[in-house]
């Protein structure tokens, strides 16, 4: 299916799907592994971690400073998530254990932007985002992988002693 308006990306990360899906269900993460560079941060009431229904908003800044609600509209405890607001696209995060061309372990994670139900496409096209997104969600994708391994890193060279 060919839909201008459902943008997906895919990529192998050598990492268990537990391990990503921790990133993408800590918001104030969400600044950490964007691509598109709008992200600015998690706003401070909201929950810790996401869960079906939570609601959780975003600073956010294209050109000028703003904040966004999100509501978790899909979520499988590491395999998938998603979140909407209220203009009604949602962003997507599909998680399923793979193994890599040379036979490692790890996840295939795909980040989809879905705003097939939106209303008004016009003004999606008119503000850039489907020429923007495809870059965005390899870059978000890129910097989610170099969060993870970075972070096993810091794991791994932590032994506990002093």
């Amino acid at each position: 299916m060919n839909n201008r308006y459902l943008v997906s990306r895919e990529r192998f990360i050598a990492a268990p799907p537990e391990v990503i899906y921790e990133v993408l269900a800590t918001p104030a993460l969400h600044s950490a592994i964007d691509g598109s560079g709008t992200v600015k941060g998690a706003q401070p009431r909201g929950p810790e971690r996401l869960s079906l229904g939570a609601r959780f908003g975003m600073e956010m800044n294209m050109a000028v400073d703003y904040k966004i609600l999100n509501t978790v509209s899909e979520f499988e405890e590491s395999r998938r998530i998603a979140w909407r607001h209220f203009y009604g696209h949602v962003w997507r995060y599909i998680l399923e254990p793979a193994a890599g061309a040379d036979g490692t372990a790890g996840t295939r994670v795909t980040e989809q932007w879905d705003a097939r139900a939106v209303r008004g496409k016009i003004f999606l096209r008119l503000a850039g985002y489907l020429r923007r997104h495809p870059a965005s969600i390899e870059k978000t994708l890129a910097n989610l992988e170099a969060y993870v391994a970075a972070s096993g890193r810091r794991e791994a060279g932590s032994t506990g002693t002093s």
